[in-house]
């Protein structure tokens, strides 16, 4: 009997040939960083939509808003940047990625919620809360979603027929332009649904919330252009098929 006992299949290390492993490649570029900033910035403005805010009242009059009206301006910036850098097909996959992600989040609270928790008191009452403040009141998820999809199509559109008319130049232009028509849909078709959800209770409240609402955003986007400006330019910069032939829209 021979003293090797190593099976006749067994291939040492050092003859071994390694099977070849596959990776799907990743163009170098900063549009899924950018997506996943845009996406949480939406589901978190949706959440903070249900609660209803009141300033003030400065004068005789109350500013009204909601609890996303310091984050959804931030959704349009991205959402020129998309526009801007990468063009219409890339803002449109961003932002049916978002109104996808915003459908899974609020099915997500509807499944947690309904899931049997502890029955003593304290846990019974954090159960309410939770359910309270993330319940998927239909209203609100609606008027969120319909108002997103529209304002932040139109918004990529209006910017991208700007640009294809004015090319590189005068940015402002195609950042005010979009931003004006995008939120302006966006804003009154959130109220318009949203309205008897959040607190408003009469027209005079559905104007003050849509015409203040509605300055506040753009105003919001004339404040921050220095930055758009500088990450636009950055962005332009860095990608690498940004100057390359031109890419159809459409």
């Amino acid at each position: 009997m021979s003293a090797d006992h190593t099976p006749s299949n067994f291939t040492t290390g050092a003859t071994a040939q390694a099977e070849p492993v596959h990776f799907a490649s990743r163009p170098r570029t900063y549009f899924d960083i950018l997506i996943a900033v845009f996406c949480v910035v939406i589901i978190l403005s949706n959440i903070g939509a249900s609660k209803g805010v009141v300033f003030g009242p400065i004068g005789d009059f109350p500013i009204i808003t909601d609890g996303g009206f310091f984050l959804f301006p931030l959704a349009y910036v991205l959402g020129d940047i998309f526009s801007e850098v990468y063009g219409f097909r890339a803002a449109r996959r961003a932002i049916f990625t978002g109104f996808a992600l915003s459908i899974l989040a609020s099915l997500s609270f509807w499944v947690i919620i309904a899931l049997p928790g502890f029955d003593d008191p304290d846990s019974m009452a954090r159960n309410e809360a939770f359910a309270m403040v993330l319940g998927p009141v239909w209203q609100i998820v609606a008027a969120s979603l319909l108002g997103y999809v529209v304002g932040q199509t139109l918004n990529s559109y209006v910017l991208v027929k700007i640009k294809e008319r004015m090319g590189e130049r005068a940015l402002w232009v195609r950042l005010l332009g979009s931003t004006g028509v995008g939120e302006a849909v966006d804003t009154f078709i959130f109220c318009l649904i949203a309205a008897p959800v959040i607190g408003i209770q009469d027209v005079g409240q559905f104007f003050n919330y849509f015409i203040l609402g509605y300055l506040y955003k753009c105003a919001v986007e004339v404040v921050v252009m220095p930055l758009t400006y500088q990450a636009i330019r950055w962005l332009k910069r860095r990608e690498p098929s940004y100057w390359s032939e031109p890419v159809a829209q459409g």
